[in-house]
């Protein structure tokens, strides 16, 4: 049913705002005398200056009957009310009754004849008192007509008191409705907000009216204009089907929180940052607080947003805590074995292995005999890709020395030797020459140019390869410049040197926070297109370790000090190395590497001063460079 609002209209008639302002007067004195009529034959007052005809004896009932008609609603499963919001339908109140029995006989069929009596109007009545049709203006959105809700408004106020005075039942106090006059409207809305809003159990809950038994938000609103007025608005959230997969409780026990998953993103690195700040000011108290915050609105989150603050939280949590994590022998194999992943997963790796590989095939053309000192063996995969560049090389394959530089087996196991018998079986399978040593190191600045065995130069050409090892003797006061020391005595043809394009060596602990925040946010980013659920997994774990060392630790543990190649440029200059340009070559066929990723989609190569660097959309993540002593 819809209320007529004559104020909404314009009245050029100086006597029609007369009559209206003296109706309403009217309607005010003869509101109190409406019950007393005798029998109850009398039409309703307050309707009949509105055009219809209604009589004020069935008022009651039509009143108990939308009290009866809530209860049911409130209790109805939502699937039974969806036809609600199809259409918008205006009433006419004179068929109210019979509207209000056929609604409840849907949403609750009750036995026949529990609803009868005198409001029954015959259809012919209905059509008869059913007022003339008044045009809206066309942009009134007071007035337009909602195309994805239903709206019913009914005048309670008479009937109200009524039943008050016929039952003598007390009524609800805290309930605006039992005691003035009010509309009461019930609408469904597909979409409140520019956001999707997720429903997900917590502690952190609005509160709920003792009487509701769904998940229900009631606002209640006075008009300003009118102090005998109130609204009380209900309003049913839609819940997805993937809430019922996800287990997402509707009953009224179950405490609900409305999550805006974008605003808590925005949220989410806000915490992080302000985190950050309270570790680095030793605000240990505020910086619990939040991190616990960061797991909370860390479950908002989907995909890569979540992976990366799920690590970031777990290493602010052990450095406010102080459970730092062990580099141990065991924590190197585990390191190993999750890098295999990461190999598998993503081209990082690939792109290292290849582009120092093509810059030694170059220096070390026209040579008979080679040797590379590899500062990175692990499990030697970037070896057999140059072995066979060797073996095809015109003229036959040279005599090929491989010495490899690794940490110790957590089970005392000669692991290095291990990969030098594969990389041997496959030498006699491409028949190259082969000459293999591996040598244990817990560190590159335990490394001695006298246990390398090196050869006079005009017999052999020496090269020197690092792959993510370098940044590691940040750690350690002088350990660098002593293995750079080492590396001038090879005197190598060339030094190969892939490092991550990060700056995580600031002494600015915020600063860092932030580098490495958007440095691995990228990063997992580019890991999304896997198509290996177990790899992508591993390959987080990974990084997850890094980002560990990063924020975690401090002083000789935190090992992980990146870098950018600027950095490096600077650093190598200073200690005597010249840059050697890529060529290239190296370019066309890293490009061509990147088409059997996605179609190397995402991903971007590029040239930079001489180096390649291999980056995700727009951000550079590791580069490769080449030298030579001075």
């Amino acid at each position: 049913m819809k209320r007529e609002h004559h104020h909404l209209y314009p009245q050029t008639d100086p006597s029609t705002s007369t009559s209206s302002a003296a109706a309403a007067a009217a309607a005010a004195v003869g509101k109190s005398k409406m019950w007393d009529e005798g029998g109850g034959g009398g039409d309703d007052e307050l309707l009949a200056m509105l055009g219809y005809k209604v009589r004020s004896s069935d008022m009651a009932d039509v009143a108990q009957k939308l009290e009866q008609l809530e209860e049911v609603m409130f209790s109805a499963q939502e699937d039974g009310l969806s036809y609600l919001a199809s259409e918008t339908v205006h009433y006419n109140p004179s068929d109210l009754s019979s509207w209000l029995e056929s609604m409840l006989s849907e949403l609750n069929p009750l036995p026949p004849g529990s609803f009868g009596g005198p409001l029954s109007v015959p259809p012919a009545a209905a059509a008869a008192a059913a007022p003339p049709s008044r045009p809206q203006p066309a942009g009134d959105p007071f007035l337009a007509g909602a195309e994805s809700s239903t709206v019913t408004t009914v005048d309670r106020a008479a009937a109200a008191d009524q039943r008050l005075q016929s039952s003598g039942r007390s009524s609800r106090r805290d309930d605006p409705v039992q005691e003035m006059g009010s509309s009461v409207v019930v609408f469904d809305e597909e979409s409140s907000s520019d956001y999707d809003l997720k429903a997900i159990p917590g502690k952190a809950v609005f509160g709920r009216a003792p009487t509701q038994t769904r998940t229900r938000t009631r606002l209640a609103s006075s008009s300003s204009s009118s102090a005998s007025s109130s609204a009380i608005t209900a309003k049913r959230f839609k819940s997805s089907p993937g809430d019922a997969a996800a287990g997402v409780a509707t009953d009224s026990t179950r405490p609900v929180v409305l999550v805006d998953s974008q605003e808590n993103g925005v949220r989410l690195v806000h915490a992080l940052m302000a985190c950050a700040e309270a570790v680095q000011q030793s605000n240990l108290g505020i910086a619990e607080a939040l991190v616990k915050q960061i797991g909370f609105l860390a479950i908002s989150q989907a995909g890569v947003m979540r992976k990366v603050a799920t690590f970031f939280a777990e290493a602010l949590a052990r450095r406010i805590y102080r459970v730092y994590p062990q580099n141990a022998p065991l924590d190197h194999s585990l390191t190993d074995s999750l890098q295999m992943h990461f190999y598998e997963t993503c081209p990082y790796l690939k792109f290292a292995h290849f582009t120092a590989n093509q810059a030694i095939l170059e220096a070390f053309e026209g040579k008979s005999r080679v040797h590379v000192i590899d500062f990175s063996m692990n499990q030697g995969l970037q070896w057999p890709a140059l072995m066979q560049a060797l073996a095809l090389r015109p003229g036959g394959p040279p005599s090929f020395r491989l010495t490899g530089i690794g940490p110790p087996a957590p089970d005392n196991s000669d692991r290095l030797q291990e990969v030098g018998w594969k990389l041997a079986q496959l030498a006699e399978t491409i028949h190259v020459e082969f000459e293999y040593r591996g040598f244990v190191a817990n560190s590159l600045a335990d490394l001695d140019a006298a246990i390398l065995e090196l050869r006079p130069s005009d017999a052999e050409a020496v090269a020197v390869n690092s792959v993510f090892e370098l940044h590691k003797l940040l750690a350690r006061p002088g350990a660098m410049e002593k293995v750079l020391g080492v590396v001038r005595q090879v005197r190598p043809e060339i030094v190969t040197v892939v490092e991550q394009e990060a700056n995580h060596n600031g002494p600015v602990f915020v600063d860092r926070f932030n580098e490495s925040l958007h440095y691995y946010s990228t990063l997992f980013d580019s890991l999304e297109g896997c198509a290996s659920t177990q790899d992508k997994a591993m390959s987080e774990v990974y990084l997850g370790k890094q980002i560990c060392n990063v924020v975690a630790c401090e002083g000789p543990d935190r090992v992980e000090r990146h870098e950018t190649l600027a950095q490096w440029r600077a650093r190598l200059g200073s200690a005597g190395f010249a840059p050697v340009h890529l060529g290239s070559n190296a370019f066309k066929q890293a490009s061509m590497l990147l088409a059997l990723y996605a179609g190397g989609d995402g991903y971007r190569v590029e040239e930079n001063g001489g180096c390649l660097t291999l980056g995700w959309h727009t951000r550079p993540l590791i580069a490769t460079s080449a030298w030579r002593v001075g």
